[in-house]
């Protein structure tokens, strides 16, 4: 990690998600946050200050994830609170919300405290622990929202686990409201999933595998939205998949419900076809859904219907991904390859860069009340340089990530994080080096 009190990011695209602005122009950062943005032609650089040139890449504010898991404390094997910071900094990630599907289960103010500590110690980016709605993560009893808001809980989840009761989410959205509390919500009902391993249809059936209804999730959504109603919480779909799902939230944003909602990349990327010859690392939740709910997901999320998009990264190791599909575990690595995989809705036409950018950064840190996500004086100096179009093949070994199960393994991906920064600081670059000289 590299820093200067002063910096200036010269030469750059700049594209402002918070303002919806794109053009030339550059940043210059003093002690670690934004002191001024130039649009335009190129200045002269103020005396004493380092000066990057960005060779005309585009200069954003950082990605801010939502949705990761990690395994520390308690399944370090699988990743660290370290080693997916890393994969967080190369993929353009510089803050991450992990869930609190731990062990021990993030349900208490000493474990949030402890997940803090281990990341200050530990992490290159911004880790902000999300704790959970119930203790144990086994919706009966509601955690402590007070305490562990106050001592740095930004959001409350029971992570890969929906709540079932209806009368636990109704007191639990009642009570958040008390302390502007965010409830994000897995929305998928188990007792539907049951023995489900991939999306109800044609594939599932000509794979032979038992397949899981898009009403698992559109009936928690459903329930959901109408507790909303009735209590006037702040709520947030972690996650839809379907066209169905996307109707269900447009109806109730459109009648002032305090609701919003993310997709995963994988939804976005991804359809049930890619399950292919049985690949395990292609098996999620929600699962990889017909291609008719992924272009509905994407036109969601160009209409902005769809807020935010989460990498919902979940390393796995080879003990719980080598097995026969229907025993694998749920769950695909996605920090590092996030931006990478988004930048396809760009290129396709199908999703403006500063709307993509804005369902990565602005509207995330607007979501949790963060005053990054934004090219302003003032905010936080959490930025990344990329190129959009440098094209390579993903090789998962090359993965910085503990775990090697990415979807996109083989994958032939379009843009390439080269700079990454933290507070003004340089976390992780990732610009060609000159070859020696004899």
């Amino acid at each position: 990690m590299t820093t200067a009190s002063s910096l200036l990011l010269a030469n750059a695209r700049l594209v402002d998600p918070g303002s919806g602005r794109e053009g030339a122009g550059s940043v210059l950062i003093r002690n670690g946050l934004i002191a001024e943005v130039r649009w335009g032609a190129a200045s002269e650089a103020p005396r004493f200050v380092e000066v990057v040139d960005c060779g005309g890449q585009v200069l954003a504010p950082g990605i801010i994830d939502m949705r990761a898991f990690t395994g520390e404390p308690g399944a370090e094997h699988r990743e660290t609170l370290k080693t997916a910071s890393e994969a967080a900094a190369a993929g353009g990630v510089t803050s991450l919300v992990c869930m609190p599907d731990t062990n021990p289960v993030i349900d208490d103010p000493a474990i949030v405290d402890f997940v803090q500590r281990r990341a200050r110690d530990t992490a290159i980016v911004n880790i902000l622990p999300a704790a959970a709605i119930t203790r144990g993560l086994e919706g009966r009893e509601m955690t402590e929202f007070g305490l562990l808001g106050e001592v740095g809980a930004v959001a409350f989840t029971d992570g890969a686990r929906s709540v079932r009761n209806a009368q636990v989410m109704r007191r639990a959205l009642t009570y958040a409201r008390a302390f502007d509390a965010l409830i994000m919500h897995h929305v998928e009902d188990p007792d539907l999933v049951g023995e489900g391993v991939m999306n109800e249809g044609e594939m599932a059936s000509r794979l032979g595998l038992e397949g899981i209804p898009r009403e698992a999730e559109t009936i928690i959504l459903e329930r959901d939205v109408r507790l909303v109603r009735l209590t006037g919480g702040r709520y947030h779909a972690a996650m839809i998949s379907c066209a169905d799902s996307v109707e269900i939230v447009r109806r109730a944003k459109e009648s002032g419900l305090k609701l919003t909602c993310g997709v995963s990349i994988n939804n976005l990327a991804l359809n049930e076809n890619d399950v292919g010859d049985y690949k395990t690392f292609c098996k999620l939740s929600p699962p990889l859904r017909h291609e008719e709910d992924r272009q509905a997901v994407i036109e969601a999320l160009a209409e902005g219907v769809i807020d935010v998009i989460v990498s919902d990264h979940n390393p796995q190791d080879v003990e719980t991904k080598r097995l026969p599909f229907a025993e694998a575990a749920n769950g695909a690595n996605g920090l590092e390859t996030l931006l990478s995989a988004a930048l396809r809705l760009f290129h396709s036409g199908q999703v403006p860069l500063v709307q993509l950018m804005r369902a990565l950064s602005s509207r995330p840190a607007e979501i949790l009340g963060l005053p990054s996500g934004r090219l302003t004086p003032g905010a936080p100096a959490d930025l990344i340089v990329f190129d959009p179009n440098e094209p390579y093949v993903l090789d998962k070994r090359n993965l910085r990530s503990r775990s090697k199960n990415s979807p996109f393994d083989e994958a032939r991906l379009e843009g390439r994080v080269l700079l990454t920064l933290v507070g003004g600081a340089v976390v992780y670059d990732g610009r060609p080096r000159l070859a020696a000289r004899d």
